[in-house]
């Protein structure tokens, strides 16, 4: 006789496979992709002076809504703080979670969600006032510190700290805007959270060279988009999205010269990427031919929508590093598309 779930179990599962089976359908059908942001992190997430959003983060929702609905600006951006942001997903009022999010063993087996790929490798540091004198985060002792709460970073300063035989005072906040704010007003020697992140908030300072980021990189953190468990082929659409950027940029094609290359029989695998031979990519993941063309033609690839956002002619001028493709000495790095 077959074994009968509880029907507490049976009703849970039934509601999380009802939330997440179908979110392409969804899409489609909506006409817009719901993309849960960052509450503003230049960069990343942040609404540019015309009120448009932009950065790396709305680069992969942009990404994901040409694949989806051929249309890059067919996204609605929900801002949303670290403290809600994966209640918000689990309960299908977004489509996709691309905020500065940490990927790691609890998240990704205790949450009910997958994590898409890696638009991002970080790892946490610390900033401090040059006019403290400090030098190395082994020198924080006593200190107090901002903190965003809900975040990775708590437990890492943390064992940081106890590590390190060094106490310190916590100053929560919920935003980085607010971190921000307590930090410049001096309610906290010291700012924490991801390198990349302390990069975006010194640049918006009123003299960025009067702070000054520690050499010590406390932690990973691969940063990337989530989704619901339940939905294959949601995940598989956001996660080749990504994986298309980073292909392009592997292949030399670029928002530029696809139309070119995809024209080039003597070019088979952009031609595959482009979507212009007989290959059936596109529909494998339930989507129309052109939803890699359309990606790279609409956002780019990984090289230039990082340059655009982070790079070093920007407010933020961050080196690749690890986020240089793995021919390049980093550790980007996408499957074949074939």
């Amino acid at each position: 006789m077959k074994k009968l779930l509880p029907i507490a179990v049976s009703l849970a599962a039934l509601t999380a496979m009802n939330v997440s089976a179908g979110t392409l359908e969804d899409v489609q059908k909506r006409g817009v992709l719901k993309c849960g942001v960052s509450t503003g992190l230049a960069g990343f997430a942040t609404p540019n002076d015309a009120g448009k959003w932009e950065g790396l983060d709305v680069d992969l929702c942009r990404a994901v809504a040409a694949a989806a609905l051929g249309d890059a600006e067919k996204v609605e951006y929900v801002p949303l703080t670290s403290k809600v942001r994966f209640e918000v997903l689990k309960s299908g009022e977004i489509d996709v979670l691309s905020r500065v999010t940490t990927w790691t063993f609890t998240r990704d087996n205790s949450l009910g969600l997958n994590f898409a790929g890696v638009n991002y490798y970080d790892g946490q540091g610390f900033m401090v006032p040059k006019a403290l004198g400090v030098t190395s985060a082994k020198e924080l002792d006593g200190a107090s510190i901002c903190i965003q709460t809900g975040t990775t970073t708590e437990l890492n300063a943390a064992e940081y700290f106890k590590l390190n035989g060094m106490t310190y005072e916590p100053v929560p906040v919920e935003t980085s805007s607010e971190g921000r704010a307590n930090y410049i007003a001096g309610r906290c020697d010291v700012y924490t959270t991801d390198a990349s992140a302390l990069a975006a908030q010194r640049s918006v300072f009123e003299d960025p060279t009067a702070h000054v980021v520690l050499p010590e990189i406390i932690s990973k953190e691969p940063l990337g988009p989530v989704v619901r468990h339940g939905d294959d082929q949601w995940f598989d659409i956001v996660k080749w999205s990504h994986n298309a950027m980073l292909v392009a940029e592997e292949l030399g094609i670029d928002s530029k010269n696809l139309d070119e290359r995809g024209a080039n029989a003597n070019d088979p695998a952009a031609q595959g990427l482009l979507g212009t031979n007989t290959s059936k990519l596109g529909e494998m993941l339930g989507l129309d031919k052109k939803w890699a063309y359309n990606i790279i033609k609409q956002v780019g690839n990984y090289s230039e929508s990082f340059e655009r956002n982070v790079g070093k002619d920007t407010a933020l001028k961050l080196d690749r590093g690890l986020n240089a493709l793995w021919t390049n000495g980093g550790i980007q790095y996408a499957p074949p598309i074939k």
